[in-house]
């Protein structure tokens, strides 16, 4: 398990001051948070499992990778043999990005250490420049694993749904009307985006 951000308290009075329909539903989950997960390996492995496919779908892979693997590391997931991974769910386009990600954990381990030294943006670059990992794939792991508080996945789905819901009774809008709206959430816009997802779902989201 994780725990919550040091910040989470104090992004949700200022988004409480400053958006009386984010308030609602802040309100809504009294005591639930984002858990952030410790493993850096884990939680960019459960992103790419996730891709492309329902949030239930995901779930119901990645139990199966988790029982192969039975300790997520790269160096299991390098020891597992194609079939047994192709037998939890998994893609072999995902498997591929899935080993390219280990090998890239194990020879630059010490780097992978200094992740959380450097900038959002620094981070965004190196994680992309990776197969498999798409600019979604990055921000789950900055909000997720390095507990970035300013973060705005505006590709993520459930985001836009979410807003259309609350924000303009279900009408779709463009992704420079989405981001205008959440200037207002800054500097905690992983937060109102973590309870945007938590208005849909009746678990919370998590990687």
């Amino acid at each position: 398990m994780g725990s919550a951000p040091h910040y989470w308290d104090a992004a949700k009075k200022h988004l409480i001051i400053n958006d009386r329909v984010l308030g609602k539903i802040i309100s809504s989950y009294h005591g639930e948070t984002l858990t952030v997960r410790g493993d850096a390996f884990y939680t960019l492995a459960r992103s790419i499992v996730g891709q492309q496919i329902s949030v239930k779908a995901a779930d119901s892979v990645w139990k199966k990778f988790e029982n192969n693997l039975q300790n997520v590391t790269p160096q299991a997931l390098l020891a597992s043999k194609e079939e047994n991974l192709r037998e939890c769910g998994l893609s072999g386009q995902k498997i591929r990005y899935l080993q390219g990600i280990s090998k890239h954990f194990i020879t630059n381990d010490t780097h992978i250490k200094n992740w959380h030294s450097l900038s959002d943006e620094e981070i965004l670059a190196e994680l992309t420049s990776l197969s498999g990992i798409g600019r979604w794939t990055a921000e789950m792991f900055m909000i997720f694993h390095l507990s970035r508080p300013d973060v705005l996945p505006l590709a993520d789905i459930g985001l836009q749904k979410a807003i259309f819901r609350h924000y303009n009774q279900n009408q779709k809008m463009t992704l420079s009307e989405i981001f205008e709206l959440a200037q207002k959430w800054k500097p905690y816009r992983s937060v109102a985006t973590w309870y945007l997802w938590r208005s849909l779902d009746p678990v919370p989201v998590a990687y």
